[in-house]
C-alpha cells in the first residue's frame, strides 16, 4: 500500500510543533494543530502564513485527540520525556484511522524505547520525523525507522519531506540524538571541557570562538556563542540523555555533564541569549548605544568583550589551522580534530555511510563541509599519520579508508562504504 501524507495533526505546538504545522500549511497540508490547551493552540497557530490560515484547525489534547483519525500524518512533538510521549501515543493509538503514519519529533530519544510494548500496528506505522529549529529555515530532516517500520512509512515520509516541505532528507538509525545532534553535541560538550586548558594558559573566550568558527569552516558562533543561541538549559538535557544511552565504550561519555563553571551558570539560570546572557551578553546604554560582554570563565565576571587573537595562525587555506603548532592550532586539533574522528568512528553504527553524515551536519549545523568532506579535504592519510604518531586509535572509517587502498571517501560520483566498496551517490 501507497502511503500518501495530504494531512497532518501536530500534537504540541511549542517552538518545533508550531514550525512543522506551518511548514505542512504552507505546503498545501490540512492541519490540525492540538496543545495543552485550544488558546495555546491559537497562539502558536499565529505563525502560519496569512493565505494558508484556512487550512489550520486548533484544539486541545483533552476535548479534540478524536478529531485526529482525519489526518494522514499524526506528528508528536510534546516535551522531550519519554514517559510523557508513551502516555500520549497511548491515547492516540485506538484514534487513528488505518492507513495514518505516525511520528514523533524527539531530538534524541529511541524509537524503540518510545514504542516498546505497543501493538504490531503502531510499530510498524511510526518513525522519528526530527526537524532542526527554525523548521520552515533548516533545511534538514532527520528521518529514522524503527526495526518494525514499514518501507512504505518511510518512503512516505521521506516523499513528502522532500517533495512536499523541501527538506534534506538523511535516513538515520534508531541511535541515540540519531546523526545531526550526535556529533553536533559531541563537539560542543567535549569542547566546554578541552577549552579549559587553553583558557587556563590565557587564551581568551573571543578567541577560543574565533579558532572554532571560520577558519575550520564551521559558523562564526563557534563554540561559546553557538551555546548561547541554543541554551545550556538544553544542552543539559542532551547530556542526560546521551550520559543515560550511550554506549558504555563511546568517548562521549567523559562529556555528557557540565565542567564546574557552566554548571553553576546553569543553576542560577544563565542559560544564553534566551535569559539576556550566558557566555555573553549585550548591554544597551544610556545613550542608546550596545556593549558587547563576555562572562569570563576565569574570574566568573562580566567583562567588556575583546577581539580574538589569531596571530601567526595560519588562515588562507580551510582546515591549515588544524596542523599548526601554535595554541590555536592545538585548541583546533583537540576539539574539531576529535569530532571529525569521533564522526569517522560511528559509522556504520549511526548511520550507513559518509553520505548521510555529511548531509546532516551541514544542513543541520551549518559546516562548509561534513566530516567525511572535510577530511578528504584534509587529507585522509595526513589525518592517520599523525593520529598514528601520537598514538590514538585510527577511527573505523578512517581505518577501512586505509585497507582499501583509498585516498578519500569521495571519488567520482562514489562514496566508500563501510564495507570497503564504493556505492553510487544518488
Amino acid at each position: 500500500m501507497v502511503r500518501e501524507i495530504e494531512s497532518v495533526a501536530v500534537l504540541g505546538c511549542g517552538t518545533m510543533g508550531a514550525g512543522i504545522a506551518a511548514a505542512s500549511a504552507a505546503a498545501g497540508c490540512r492541519v490540525l494543530m492540538l496543545d495543552l490547551t485550544t488558546e495555546a493552540a491559537e497562539q502558536a497557530a499565529a505563525q502560519i502564513d496569512d493565505e494558508a490560515r484556512h487550512l489550520v484547525t486548533t484544539g486541545s489534547l483533552a476535548d479534540d485527540l478524536p478529531a485526529i483519525a482525519d489526518y494522514d500524518w499524526i506528528c508528536e512533538a510534546i516535551v522531550e520525556d519519554l514517559a510523557t510521549k508513551r502516555q500520549l501515543f497511548e491515547r492516540v493509538e485506538p484514534l487513528r484511522a488505518d492507513g495514518s503514519v505516525v511520528s514523533s519529533n524527539t531530538s534524541g530519544i529511541p524509537l524503540a524505547a518510545i514504542s516498546e510494548g505497543f501493538s504490531e500496528r503502531f510499530r510498524s506505522d511510526v518513525a522519528i520525523t526530527h526537524f532542526f529549529n527554525p523548521v520552515r529555515v533548516m533545511k534538514l530532516f532527520e528521518l529514522v525507522p524503527g526495526v518494525e517500520t514499514s518501507p512504505e512509512v518511510i518512503d512516505a515520509f521521506a516523499r513528502f519531506g522532500a517533495g512536499r516541505l523541501g527538506k534534506g532528507v538523511v535516513h538515520a538509525k534508531d541511535t541515540v540524538n540519531f546523526i545531526g545532534n550526535r556529533i553536533g553535541c559531541f563537539f560542543m560538550l567535549s569542547g566546554l571541557h578541552r577549552a579549559k586548558p587553553y583558557l587556563a594558559n590565557g587564551m581568551t573566550q573571543e578567541t577560543v570562538d574565533a579558532v572554532l568558527g571560520q577558519p575550520i569552516g564551521l559558523p562564526p558562533t563557534g563554540l561559546y556563542g553557538l551555546i548561547d543561541l541554543i541554551g545550556l538549559d538544553v544542552m543539559d538535557l542532551v547530556g542526560k540523555n546521551l550520559a543515560e544511552n550511550l554506549p558504555a565504550d563511546d568517548v562521549g561519555r567523559a562529556f555528557t555533564s557540565f565542567p564546574e563553571v557552566e554548571q553553576r551558570m546553569l543553576e542560577r539560570g544563565q542559560l544564553g541569549r534566551k535569559a539576556g546572557g550566558g557566555f555573553g551578553r549585550v548591554q544597551r546604554n544610556d545613550d542608546g548605544s550596545k556593549t558587547r560582554e563576555t562572562f569570563d570563565l576565569g574570574t566568573e565576571e562580566w567583562r567588556a568583550a575583546v577581539a580574538p587573537d589569531l596571530e601567526g595562525a595560519p588562515s588562507a587555506d580551510l582546515g591549515a589551522l588544524l596542523f599548526d603548532e601554535s595554541p590555536a592550532g592545538k585548541l583546533a586539533w583537540d576539539v574539531f580534530g576529535s569530532t571529525l574522528c569521533y564522526a569517522a568512528d560511528l559509522v556504520p553504527q549511526i548511520a550507513d555511510g559518509p553520505l548521510n553524515v555529511d548531509n546532516a551536519i551541514r544542513w543541520g549545523f551549518n559546516w562548509v563541509k561534513g566530516p567525511f568532506e572535510m577530511l578528504d579535504h584534509l587529507g585522509p592519510a595526513r589525518v592517520i599519520e599523525r593520529l598514528e604518531a601520537e598514538g590514538a586509535p585510527v577511527p573505523a572509517m578512517l581505518a577501512t579508508l586505509r585497507d582499501a587502498g583509498a585516498e578519500t571517501f569521495y571519488r567520482d560520483g562514489q562514496v566508500l562504504g563501510p564495507d570497503g566498496s564504493w556505492h553510487p551517490i544518488g
